[in-house]
């Protein structure tokens, strides 16, 4: 079966990495290429074969809607943004998806269900993998209720004795749960341990200084044991 060739040009070294295990769980894909502005782009796509590109949108110098504007026979795009109202824009290149960051496997899939039947006429539409398959949100009991909170609003979890503070953009939850039982609920893409007592979501680090990270503008210790993995999730 031919491998679909696929190429990531964002530049935010954390979303590259997301999409890059993206790609990597599925068979019918293989990643030619990663680029940190739509000029490497550009020469990239006149230098190799591409069958799909995942685009960002906000880039310096030239956005991914300008990169599609000057470029000729582009392949097929699914564009990648944190600001959706920017993506309806890419409709008028013709692109086939848009995929919101923090991006979930499953949407991921979805969109590329879009894509491979066209490329790979022969090849039957991908399908979710029921253990690989995420939701986008968790239930949690706090105060006797229980409350839905979606993945993309959680900043970062802090243990606290047998509960859990769930910090989210708007509130912070105090859930009846111990961290390392709702380390095991967040998607291990989205979600960091980062020390005994705390859990980070990759979106919304800012920051990592020595032995701290900042999430927006609250300073977190990074634990010794798990230094070398939160290292190696971030690329430093």
């Amino acid at each position: 079966m031919n491998k679909a060739k696929v190429l990531i040009v964002d530049d935010e070294p954390l979303a590259q990495k997301v999409l890059q295990r993206f790609i990597s769980l599925v068979d019918s894909l293989e990643l030619v290429g990663l680029c940190s502005n739509a000029i490497e782009a550009s020469n990239a796509l006149r230098n190799q074969p591409v069958d799909l590109l995942f685009l960002d949108i906000r880039m310096p110098e030239l956005s991914g809607l300008d990169l599609l504007k000057i470029i000729k026979n582009p392949p097929k795009v699914i564009l990648t943004t944190a600001y959706a109202e920017h993506a309806l824009e890419g409709y008028e290149f013709g692109v086939i998806d848009y995929l919101v960051k923090p991006i979930a496997f499953d949407r991921f899939l979805r969109a590329i269900n879009k894509v491979v039947p066209t490329l790979q006429a022969n090849t039957p539409p991908l399908m979710p993998t029921p253990v690989l398959k995420l939701s986008n949100y968790l239930f949690v009991k706090s105060d006797r209720k229980i409350y839905k909170i979606d993945y993309p609003e959680i900043k970062y979890v802090e243990a606290f004795g047998n509960y859990v503070k769930i910090h989210t953009t708007h509130k912070i939850v105090l859930a009846q749960e111990t961290l390392t039982n709702l380390e095991k609920s967040l998607p291990a893409e989205h979600f960091l341990r980062i020390h005994k007592s705390y859990i980070v979501s990759i979106h919304f680090i800012n920051l990592v200084d020595g032995n701290s990270l900042f999430v927006e503008n609250v300073e977190l210790p990074i634990g010794q044991l798990y230094k070398q993995r939160v290292y190696e999730m971030l690329k430093i």
